[in-house]
């Protein structure tokens, strides 16, 4: 979609009852600045608390360095996924900002930026709401899925999938009793 030029551009959510969404959220300018586990720990429970509030189960995540994917599925009465959206970044934004300030970390400098004249603000996700796009059929689902469960390997942080600490990957392994990394408190339904 074109748009005059200063004008952002509008994403359409659909938000189609009975259909699960896949969801990318990523760091402001594709920064790495999920590679702290601490930073990952906060958003897993700005993710957990946001899914309670607004109607939806989490299916399927992945954490990557930049950015985040989520596999949703809504309630009956769930909110829109901007809401949603809005509901994981909002409180993240804020707590990881804290957490910055606190240990003078000097990526606050580069995450301030100056939105308009006299006007500064910390920007740790990309600005507006992400990317989301519905997934109809159970076939599409399973793949997506599989599809971010393999991206940290596609990518060469890991092995295979079973090696990427920030992952549902095990949540749907058949070697899910066997000791593996670290599991993450994010709550997968299944």
């Amino acid at each position: 979609m074109e748009t005059p030029e200063g004008h952002r551009k509008l994403i359409k959510h659909d938000d189609a009852p009975g259909e699960a969404h896949a969801l990318t959220i990523s760091c402001h300018g594709r920064r790495q600045l999920l590679r702290e586990d601490a930073r990952c720990c906060l958003h897993a429970e700005s993710i957990d608390r946001a899914m309670d509030r607004h109607g939806y189960r989490l299916l399927a995540y992945v954490f990557m360095p930049e950015h985040v994917h989520l596999i949703v599925w809504p309630e009956p009465a769930a909110s829109g996924v901007s809401r949603l959206l809005y509901a994981i970044k909002k409180p993240f934004s804020y707590r990881v900002k804290q957490m910055m300030i606190a240990a003078a970390d000097p990526a606050l400098a580069e995450l301030t930026i100056r939105e308009r004249p006299g006007d500064r603000c910390f920007r740790f996700g990309q600005e507006g709401p992400g990317y989301d796009r519905n997934i109809r059929n159970t076939d599409t689902l399973w793949r997506v899925i599989d599809c971010i469960h393999r991206n940290p390997a596609r990518r060469g942080l890991v092995d295979e999938p079973a090696g990427w600490k920030w992952s549902s990957w095990w949540a749907y392994s058949e070697t899910e009793g066997r000791s593996g990394p670290l599991r993450p408190k994010v709550r997968v339904w299944r």
